[in-house]
């Protein structure tokens, strides 16, 4: 009988290659709550991919820097449970072990591959340091593996990536690199903490790709960290799903995606964007806004601080041509480096052009100089991408608001009405007058820029990617705020994404940039249901999850 149970057990061990039993992970006194991870317990198969997703703060990273031993102690601090790789607990391990498992036998993918990559060493160098860690190669054959593992994660011309900064590449290269210095000593587990998150649908798509095919061709378990459940429906075998520190839900990637039965899965399946555009709404054909060959221009190199290297020139907008019409909603979508936010920042004049007209309500703003241009501040209003980084941490959220209507001549008590009603209206409480940015989460930052924006009483706001740094609930409920208040203010609006679900969602119109130029242009449902361009058709065709998107919209399947 003992033996026989002995058996069983061996034989389960060996079909799991990470098992975390019962861990508990322990935050700073005064925190939220007791535990950053609390009674965490899953299991990985080589061979496997298993999804772990959830909002920001619900444990999902920190579990994974356990199983790594990069808590962030003091004050993050492992408290109890079992890390088992291979037969070994991790939790028990010393410093000194841990070091030669980090990197040899199980490796990590970094959200942020710029702050993850030394800045001050090549890309070849990172990847012989990790190779010279673990192993006694020459220097040679270590150069070959290097090359190697660039080719293996299709990099162009890995000889030039080799000799290249992290700066000098995209953020789609740098994320590859990151890629083939987590594979170059074939762990058996795999750890990607949102590798995707940052990079465009297309690039998305072929690094998701990448790391199926590496994974099946090592044999690797791979614990995959999102919050895009989209990405879930592509790559998952198996899903896990943690809120405050806790798996509320785990099982296969069909039963949990398409059948969920704890509630927090089922808000957050029903928060992702569907890629079935909304219902059009009528739109009177009376322009408020018109560019017209605009033509934007960006110079570097050359000159005495060129340091010898060529002039180059991007045309960042190459004779752009769009309408936005009276309280509609016109989406700019394209990848990284297609010109989107460009156009935005000149349509609001933070950027000078190189040519063409902006048409406002009869007048060429592209003419107006700083003085001119003051009275048409307030009416384009933009709301950035960042809402950390595009809010005074130094401020106080009424300072915040009532500063650009006092600057355009209102009084400051009028002002601080203004800001008071602006934050009721966005949905935060009036005592957030007194506050400070870092005092609010992301999605109420958001909310806190809009207000901002909405104290001059614009007539079109530019939305530059204002929910692609937000956890997909918090998304929804920005975006139904948008749609709220365009539709209570009769504004209208600039949308500027690379998500094509949300702009299904949010846009009557949509034009599509690539290179500078804008390559396809109408409805959305048009776009969405016979798009011609082929880069457009590449676009939609990589969108995470567009099957089980698709699958969501029937009706039957319910």
């Amino acid at each position: 009988m003992n033996t026989q149970t002995e058996s069983e057990t061996t034989t389960q061990q060996a079909s799991k290659v990470l098992s975390i039993e019962d861990l508990h992970v322990q935050l700073p006194l005064g925190s939220e709550r007791n535990y950053a991870v609390e009674a965490v317990s899953y299991d990985l198969a080589p061979k496997e991919i298993l999804c772990v997703v959830g909002e920001s703060g619900s444990g999902k990273s920190l579990t994974a820097r356990a199983v790594m031993g990069l808590l962030p102690a003091p004050h993050v601090q492992y408290e109890k449970g079992r890390i088992v790789f291979q037969g070994e607990d991790l939790a028990k391990a010393s410093e000194a072990r841990m070091r030669q498992v980090r990197g040899g036998e199980i490796s990590m993918i970094f959200q942020e591959p710029m702050t993850a990559l030394n800045p001050v060493m090549r890309i070849g160098e990172q990847i012989d340091e990790v190779i010279r860690f673990h192993e006694s190669r020459p220097r040679k054959l270590r150069r070959e593996l290097a090359l190697q593992l660039l080719d293996d994660v299709q990099l162009p011309d890995p000889t030039r990536i080799m000799s290249a900064y992290p700066h000098e590449l995209s953020g789609g290269q740098r994320q590859r690199a990151m890629i083939a210095m987590a594979l170059a000593l074939e762990p058996k587990v795999l750890i990607a903490d949102e590798p995707t998150t940052a990079l465009d649908v297309t690039t998305q798509a072929q690094i998701l790709r990448l790391i199926k095919e590496l994974q099946a061709k090592h044999d690797t378990g791979v614990l995959f960290i999102t919050h895009d459940f989209g990405v879930v429906a592509d790559i998952a075998d198996r899903v896990a799903v943690m809120q405050q520190g806790k798996i509320v839900e785990i099982g296969p990637v069909d039963k949990v995606l398409n059948h969920p039965e704890h509630p927090y899965t089922k808000a957050l399946t029903d928060a992702v964007p569907g890629l079935v555009p909304r219902m059009a709404i009528d739109v009177v054909n009376k322009p408020i806004l018109e560019v017209r060959n605009l033509v934007k221009t960006y110079r570097s190199g050359g000159g005495w601080f060129g340091l010898g290297q060529p002039a180059k020139e991007v045309n960042a907008c190459d004779s752009v041509n769009v309408v936005l019409n009276d309280a509609e909603t016109l989406g700019i979508v394209g990848e990284s480096g297609s010109g989107k936010s460009t156009l935005a920042r000149c349509i609001v004049r933070l950027l000078n052009t190189d040519g063409g007209e902006i048409i406002y309500r009869g007048e060429d703003l592209c003419k107006l100089d700083r003085a001119a241009m003051r009275p048409y501040r307030s009416k384009i209003q933009m709301v950035f991408q960042d809402p950390y980084a595009s809010l005074n941490p130094r401020a106080t959220v009424g300072r915040i608001i009532t500063e650009g209507p006092v600057i355009l001549g209102e009084s400051r008590a009028e002002a601080q009405r203004r800001a008071r009603e602006m934050l009721e209206l966005v949905g935060l409480d009036a005592r957030a007058f007194e506050r400070y940015p870092h005092e609010f989460s992301g999605g109420q930052r958001q909310r806190i820029g809009l207000a901002r924006a909405l104290a001059l009483r614009p007539e079109i706001l530019v939305a530059d990617e204002p929910v692609s740094a937000l956890d997909v609930s918090i998304q929804a409920q920005v975006l139904d705020l948008l749609a709220d208040i365009r539709e209570r203010l009769q504004l209208s609006m600039v949308f500027i994404t690379h998500d094509l679900r949300v702009a299904a969602q949010v846009c009557d119109r949509i034009a599509v940039m690539r290179l500078g130029k804008v390559v396809e242009q109408g409805t959305t449902a048009t776009l969405f249901e016979n798009a011609t361009h082929p880069y457009t058709q590449e676009l939609l065709d990589a969108v995470p999850g567009r099957e089980w998107s698709r699958m969501r919209a029937l009706p039957d399947s319910a």
